[in-house]
């Protein structure tokens, strides 16, 4: 009987220790940051969002497997080796579309102030997927202040190639119709 009552005892005792040390799996951890971006990134949001103005919506800090997706006929073990390493990429601002949202341009805030600071050297897999999804990827350096203009001017210079690709309308259309004469070159003045 006094078996009976020690191994009772030796029980609870054990069960309260389990139950104090999962306490401590089952408590968070966390208290709220004060700031969610830099002082750079802030600053650069703010240029940024007087740089595109009401044309695009900014998205800040946007994993790259979010806008980007497998290819069809893809082999699983590829497919899944992509999005893996894709998730672990990250992209400081993509501007999308204001009424479909889809991407138009990736945007990353480069440091310069050392070698080995954060993005100074160019991933080459973000490059790669984000030109094979046929989104343009824009390095800017990150600097005490930007102008919205230059912004712009980047922006613009790296969507003019994908502009272009597409035929659109002509500016000016013609007027030659099949129940007139010919047009003529005009005579020298």
């Amino acid at each position: 009987m006094e078996l009976a009552i020690i191994l009772m005892i030796l029980l609870i005792v054990v069960a309260a220790a389990a139950i104090k040390l999962s306490d401590v799996g089952l408590t968070f951890p966390f208290s709220k940051k004060t700031n969610l971006y830099t002082p750079a990134e802030r600053k650069f949001l703010q240029m940024l969002d007087m740089a595109v103005g009401d044309q695009y919506r900014i998205i800040c800090r946007v994993r790259l497997s979010d806008i980007v997706s497998i290819r069809p006929n893809t082999s699983v073990k590829v497919s899944r080796s992509a999005m893996a390493q894709a998730a672990t990429k990250q992209l400081d601002f993509v501007l999308c579309q204001k009424d479909t949202m889809s991407p138009v341009v990736a945007v990353d805030l480069v440091s310069v102030e050392a070698e080995r600071s954060y993005k100074a050297q160019r991933d080459w897999y973000v490059s790669g997927a984000l030109d094979a999804a046929r989104i343009p990827h824009i390095r800017i350096k990150a600097k005490a202040s930007y102008k919205p203009q230059e912004i712009r001017d980047c922006i613009h210079a790296k969507l003019a190639p994908l502009r272009f690709q597409q035929p659109q309308e002509p500016l000016v259309r013609g007027t030659l119709n099949n129940d007139k004469a010919p047009l003529r070159r005009p005579v020298a003045a």
